[in-house]
């Protein structure tokens, strides 16, 4: 039976109004699209995260923006930063989303379901962890991070976890993309979740594509942006380039304690749906 959805956008680029992404793409129909698609759902998400690049370059009129275009969204949504965002801004412009906090680092940790011993095992608890380093595209966890990661986790060993973090820990061999990954930590956090079989899924952005890996232990994905794709190329000096492949998000679905699986949401408008079945059998 399911017990908690969690809905996932990442990599929105928003600019501000009557501006493009790279001179050419306005991402603002796109998010458009992609909250009307998340809204619609059968089932409604129980919340939604967006794993980072919330805007392009993190000035307050693109986060002005964003907010106003995620603002027909009717369930909870958590955000983070990417390496296109601007922590500070981001905290002042949602100033109401008080779970940012106003350290170092935007960390932070938040049950699903109703947040008590007795209930923590049949709830799902987010933690989202803070990839970015400022000024560069690149990525990294500190000792730090990595010390509030571990701790965080022991203090809900016994609740089901699903971690949100904008660069992903594992080689994609999308060339370009690797060498803007995460360049540092990798491996003392695949030791931590090696230690902790109750992470059930890490979640993450960057890639601009669906990807799946498993990195100690725990499966790993990144999601397709709502507006444009990475392009496709495994060569080590591919182009860094762009494509307007179909947009999509994840959906992720918890059931229990290790049964939780991911499907990927296309959005936009499809013929359909049209039944497999006709007065009890197969149409012919």
């Amino acid at each position: 039976m399911l017990k908690t959805l969690l809905a996932q956008l990442t990599d929105l680029h928003i600019r501000e109004p009557g501006r493009l992404a790279y001179g050419r793409l306005n991402t603002a129909p796109y998010l458009r699209s992609a909250v009307q698609a998340v809204n619609a759902l059968p089932q409604r998400p129980d919340a939604l995260v967006l794993t980072g690049d919330l805007t392009d370059f993190g000035r307050a009129a693109e986060y002005h923006h964003l907010a106003e275009l995620l603002s027909p969204l009717t369930m909870p949504y958590y955000l983070m930063p990417g390496n296109h965002d601007e922590r500070s801004q981001m905290r002042r412009s949602f100033a109401h989303h008080e779970y940012l906090g106003h350290d170092e680092f935007v960390q932070y940790s938040v049950s699903l379901g109703k947040d008590d011993e007795q209930n923590q095992a049949q709830s799902l608890r987010l933690v989202v962890l803070d990839t970015v380093e400022p000024d560069l595209p690149s990525g990294r966890l500190c000792a730090k991070r990595l010390r509030w990661f571990e701790d965080t986790l022991a203090r809900h060993r016994g609740q089901s976890v699903v971690v949100a973090m904008h660069h992903p820990p594992f080689e994609t061999l999308i060339g370009h993309m690797d060498r803007i990954g995460l360049l540092e930590g990798v491996d003392a956090l695949a030791e931590i979740l090696s230690a902790y079989a109750n992470v059930e899924r890490v979640i993450c952005g960057h890639l601009h594509r669906t990807i799946y890996a498993s990195v100690g232990g725990t499966v790993v994905s990144t999601a397709p942006s709502p507006a444009h794709q990475v392009c496709l190329d495994l060569a080590s000096n591919a182009v860094s380039a762009w494509t307007l492949e179909p947009p999509g998000f994840h959906l992720h679905a918890w059931s229990g304690p290790g049964r939780m699986v991911t499907h990927v949401a296309a959005i936009g408008e499809f013929d359909g749906p049209h039944p497999f079945h006709g007065e009890g059998r197969l149409i012919d």
